[in-house]
């Protein structure tokens, strides 16, 4: 017989008696699954003892403000409908049942999601809120000696490898000092992170109610309307010559256009279309509008990027910039409801604690000072954009960071379309995560080395490595 365990205080004059303090999972849920989902902080969210690493009850979790309920209860029944059982939580509510588990908010959110995999099967998470509303963990994996200044950035990635290699709860914080990921001197501070996703996490970094409606309908007639178009299979990539030779004697090639060919042996089914700077398909903007407001299933920039703009060169001139997509050309897309899932190659695309108050202290080159990252603009978009967005929320790391010249984006990103193309995953957060993990198995990492050396930049490759969009998306739709 299932029994529930509550605090209870109970203050009669000067004595206070404690009765329990287990505040633990009450647990209520019946069986396998109950198709009403909806939560508010009076209705208790809990866990069924019973169910521990049992059958899957839920599929997919969504943690989200209180202030967003409404506005994703369309997307939950509509997960429900397609056979994506869905849970929605509110992030009072996982404070509450973590009350005595994690030593501050992002913590409290990562035990909530392990104890939601080991008693509800839980195997994508969907955080729904920016960084003010829903809270990030910040990573150290420090770029000391590359020349840049970027002690720390976020890491979504904290939030789905919950496991250490001997399945315990994974702090990333060996030395257990508050600082996540520490990687500043000869060798880890932090070390044997196992870095592998045991859950699939992707964010909807909405600012308000309105992004949040914006999304939830853009997923729900994306899922519903997509397979068999036409314009699905259709591939847009874009680049040009990442590293120009004129600085670097080893930088032979055009960098950028050489990974998008890799990308296209990947996905030989897609019809491939091509903006490169070496055949003045890529000019500037226009070309890249007019390619995405045609339709695509799939979209690819290579090159180089801030949180305001992506850009590239032309072949071996450095003087040159080339711009593609910025924040504000994004205004003129219009590919409606023919939405690609993009994959972008540059740093900081996906940084998406920036805001208006960063104005007087961020030089003009870094534009954290804006109001809104470029992925989470592409994916947000009214009236077109992106489905989902997939990059760096820090410096996008490449083979020219490296010793041995090999991996970083330009293993991890063509990597994604294997794993799509090729192998045939099919549900965005599963095609990230095992992209990571491919990623893992052929750079696996050596903690006891220099911070900014090749294992460092090869851990940081895939902290950095944010998912924009819904983890449980079908990509190209459900059949009817």
């Amino acid at each position: 017989m299932k029994k529930i365990f509550e605090n209870v205080f109970h203050k009669k004059i000067t004595v206070v008696t404690l009765v329990c303090i287990s505040f633990l999972f009450v647990p209520t849920i019946n069986a396998k699954i109950s198709q009403s989902t909806a939560f508010v902080c009076s209705n208790r969210t809990t866990f069924d003892e019973s169910n521990q690493l049992g059958d899957s009850v839920y599929k997919l979790l969504i943690i989200t403000p209180r202030v967003f309920v409404d506005e994703l209860q369309p997307l939950v029944c509509h997960k429900n409908h397609v056979g994506m059982s869905t849970r929605l939580v509110t992030l009072c509510e996982v404070y509450d049942q973590m009350y005595w588990h994690g030593r501050d908010k992002p913590e409290k959110i990562k035990y909530f999601i392990k104890t939601a995999m080991e008693e509800w099967g839980i195997k994508y998470v969907l955080l729904v809120g920016d960084f003010r509303l829903m809270p990030i963990r910040y990573c150290y994996n420090a770029d000391v000696g590359l020349g840049y200044d970027e002690p720390c950035f976020i890491s979504e990635l904290y939030y789905a490898d919950i496991y250490d290699e001997c399945g315990e709860f994974s702090s990333w914080d060996t030395n257990n000092n508050g600082i996540f990921g520490e990687w500043f001197g000869d060798e880890a501070e932090d070390p044997n992170i196992d870095l592998y996703p045991d859950a699939y996490v992707g964010r909807l970094a909405c600012r308000n109610e309105l992004e949040v409606r914006t999304m939830v309908k853009k997923i729900i007639h994306y899922e519903t309307s997509t397979y068999g178009k036409e314009w699905f299979n259709k591939i847009v990539v874009i680049a040009g010559d990442t590293y120009p030779e004129s600085l670097n004697a080893n930088w032979t090639g055009n960098e950028g256009e050489e990974n998008t060919l890799r990308v296209l042996e990947n996905m030989s089914g897609f019809e491939p279309v091509k903006l490169w700077t070496s055949d003045g398909t890529l000019t500037g903007t226009k070309d890249v509008l007019r390619a995405i407001n045609k339709g695509s299933g799939f979209l690819f920039f290579d090159g180089h990027a801030n949180p305001y703009r992506w850009s590239t060169h032309p072949p071996n001139d450095a003087e040159t910039w080339i711009e593609g997509l910025s924040v504000l050309s994004m205004t003129r897309l219009r590919n409606r409801e023919m939405l690609p899932v993009c994959v972008v190659g540059g740093c900081h695309n996906l940084q998406f604690d920036v805001h208006l108050g960063k104005l007087r202290e961020d030089p003009w080159y870094h534009y954290t000072f804006i109001p809104e990252c470029w992925g989470w603009k592409l994916t947000r978009k009214i009236g077109g954009g992106s489905i989902a967005t997939i990059g760096c929320s820090g410096l996008g790391m490449t083979k020219e960071d490296k010793d041995s010249f090999s991996g970083a984006g330009d293993y991890l990103e063509p990597t994604f379309f294997y794993e799509y193309g090729v192998n045939g995953t099919d549900i965005l957060g599963e095609t990230w995560g095992k992209t990571i993990a491919n990623y893992l198995n052929k750079y696996p990492i050596d903690w006891e080395t220099p911070a900014a050396w090749d294992y460092a930049i090869d851990a940081k490759t895939v902290q950095q490595w944010v998912l924009f969009g819904d983890p449980s998306l079908k990509i190209g739709g459900y059949a009817q």
